[in-house]
């Protein structure tokens, strides 16, 4: 069923005192705007569209930022705050106009009678079915708060290795970035400047600075043909991969082969299945449920189907142990943990203990992986910059060498 547009609307009005009072609401309509603040006990004077800045300053909402306004509810629940009190501490403290709209938007739904977790329903840009199944399994048991501060766990131990995963792969990429930029700086303004010096010299230049001055040539006729063709390759792979099912289910597959890289990344799928399923079955989802959760969030196209193999087996009878070994893709560390959980009647607690294992092993990954590359990437830089100085002055040193 397809949800209403809502707007924004700018309203002026009374209180049930009499005192004048003035704010902003989210509504389908004005009549409903108008209904909705009578619900609140407010006499509507005016009530219009808000109208649209012409430069707006509105940041795109991150996950990390659900991540915080997931932890704020939890707390001020916690502390025996009103939900929807909740929601308009929530919204004023928020320094994402964003993020305070849509928040401000969830508190006029639960206010107009709504459940918490159908109002986060209608964005599902924002809360996914994992976000919205545990918070409906609060409001329905009574443990609204409890389960939000497991929601909120989820988030930021979710969001903390997705940055340690970014960390790992931003600094070589930009550091290559700008060594890319600098070498063609030099090419285009540099070698030009040192190849018409060269050329009164009436000597023969040497191999090394003929290959580099060749370059400079090529560069400086055909720089936007190879820029060109670079962003070209970087819009066609992300299109591809955004696509096309099958080329980006390769990219998954590849990316687990590459050298140090691919263990981060399986680390990183072990740590995020454990963790999601640890969350989910220990909210009280039945297991068949929670693995659809973790088919969703598992990151990775080789482990989803995976995962998707294990919901068939388990919903045919299979323990989750066994279903899970016939992958032949999950580490001994995790069936283990498995099969005690599942005889101890400790499943959650046991996947918990793997997810914070392997998110510890990402960390250190990560950490290896910048102390490698650090002298590896310095040696690129000076190979790149370094050998195109050495190709510029060589003519010299040898001119003056036989003088």
């Amino acid at each position: 069923m397809a949800t209403a547009k809502t707007d924004i609307y700018v309203w002026q009005g009374t209180d049930k005192q009499g005192r004048k009072t003035r704010g902003e609401m989210t509504a389908a309509s004005p009549a409903i705007a108008k209904a909705q603040l009578r619900k609140q006990g407010i006499a509507a004077k005016k009530v219009r569209k808000k109208p649209k800045s012409l430069f707006s300053n509105k940041k795109a909402i991150k996950p990390a930022d659900i991540a915080i306004f997931t932890r704020q509810m939890a707390t001020m629940m916690k502390a025996g705050v009103p939900l929807v009190q909740s929601f308009e501490i929530v919204a004023e403290g928020a320094g994402n106009p964003s993020l305070q709209e849509l928040v401000t938007e969830i508190k006029n739904d639960v206010s107009s009678g709504g459940g918490f977790a159908s109002a986060c329903a209608k964005h599902p840009k924002y809360f996914d079915d994992l976000f919205c199944s545990l918070v409906e399994a609060g409001e329905q048991s009574g443990t609204l708060e409890l389960m939000l501060d497991r929601v909120a766990t989820y988030k930021e131990k979710t969001e903390a290795l997705k940055a340690k995963i970014k960390k790992a792969l931003t600094y070589p990429i930009a550091v290559i970035v700008v060594a890319i930029v600098v070498t063609a700086i030099l090419l285009v303004k540099v070698v030009p400047q040192f190849a018409s010096t060269f050329q009164s010299f009436g000597s023969d230049l040497p191999a090394f600075t003929k290959l580099v001055v060749a370059m400079s040539e090529w560069m400086q006729a055909n720089w936007y043909i190879m820029f060109g063709a670079i962003i070209a390759t970087v819009v066609l792979f992300s299109e591809a991969k955004r696509r096309s099912q099958g080329f980006s289910d390769r990219v998954d597959a590849m990316m687990l082969k590459i050298p140090i890289v691919g263990d981060i990344v399986f680390n990183s799928v072990i740590a995020r299945f454990s963790r999601t399923l640890a969350t989910t079955f220990g909210a009280g989802v039945p297991l068949v449920d929670a693995l659809n959760s973790v088919e969703g969030a598992a990151g990775n196209a080789v482990y989803s189907k995976a995962i998707a193999q294990i919901r068939e087996d388990v919903t045919s009878g299979q323990t989750l142990y066994s279903a899970i070994r016939f992958t032949n893709l999950f580490p001994t560390m995790l069936l283990q943990m498995v099969s005690i959980g599942e005889e101890s009647g400790s499943l959650d607690e046991m996947l918990d203990k793997v997810a914070n294992h392997y998110e510890e092993a990402v960390d250190n990954a990560v950490d290896s992986l910048t102390s490698l590359l650090e002298p590896f990437i310095m040696s690129i830089l000076g190979i790149l910059v370094g050998g195109l100085m050495i190709a510029m002055y060589l003519p010299i040193f040898m001119l003056g060498s036989a003088i």
